[in-house]
């Protein structure tokens, strides 16, 4: 892959789409696959995944396709998940207890080493295997632990003070659920997920199905 290349956003979003798939086709044993098969099964044109795929060097062979499982390791490894990244949640409210729960982060590499929350009254509590942590406590722990990511549950007016407070401590990115933009400096890297957003796209999709 050229570092000099710019990948455009919405190919980088399409990205994990693939290795989702790949992961699937691996897991059923299929070895070898077309981008027209492939094409079939994302919904996405064949020539959309060999423009994509070729912003990384193409992967592919001209009648011979794509050796799924080389693919799917290499997807990895551009999406930076070959490795693992240590996380924590500040939040240990019911987004940040379902967060704890899921399986998949760590399948994926990104390892949850503690929840933080400012509630008193839950200092102590565990969620799995976490003993809840005050959030007073944090920059120590991101620095002793080498945290790279912050998941941030909390609500909105508390968002920016514990994003702030991580930055300082050490994290290089920022998950964020909080209904809030975060005013960061420029190399902290953050996705921004607004679920009441993505409900309204949900809605307006909805009500304009079919429409031409």
């Amino acid at each position: 892959m050229n570092n000099e290349k710019k990948i455009s956003s919405a190919v980088i979003r399409r990205l994990p789409r693939y290795y989702r798939y790949l992961g699937e086709i691996k897991e059923s044993g299929i070895q070898r696959i077309s981008s027209n098969e492939l094409s079939n099964r994302m919904k996405v044109t064949a020539s959309q995944i060999r423009q994509d795929l070729n912003n990384f060097g193409g992967f592919g062979q001209q009648g011979y396709g794509y050796n799924v499982e080389y693919l799917y390791e290499e997807i990895g490894k551009i999406l930076g998940i070959d490795r693992t990244h240590n996380m924590i949640i500040a939040g240990a409210g019911n987004l940040g207890q379902a967060l704890v729960n899921s399986e998949d982060f760590t399948r994926r590499g990104f390892i949850i080493r503690g929840v933080f929350d400012n509630n008193k009254e839950l200092e102590g509590r565990k969620i799995g295997k976490f003993e809840i942590m005050m959030s007073d406590k944090m920059q120590q722990f991101i620095k002793e632990q080498q945290i790279e990511i912050l998941t941030i549950t909390v609500p909105k007016e508390a968002a920016k003070e514990v994003a702030n407070a991580a930055v300082e401590a050490g994290v290089k990115a920022i998950w964020n659920f909080a209904h809030t933009d975060l005013n960061l400096p420029d190399d902290i890297v953050v996705e921004n997920v607004h679920l009441s957003e993505s409900l309204m796209r949900l809605s307006y999709n909805m009500i304009n199905q079919g429409k031409e």
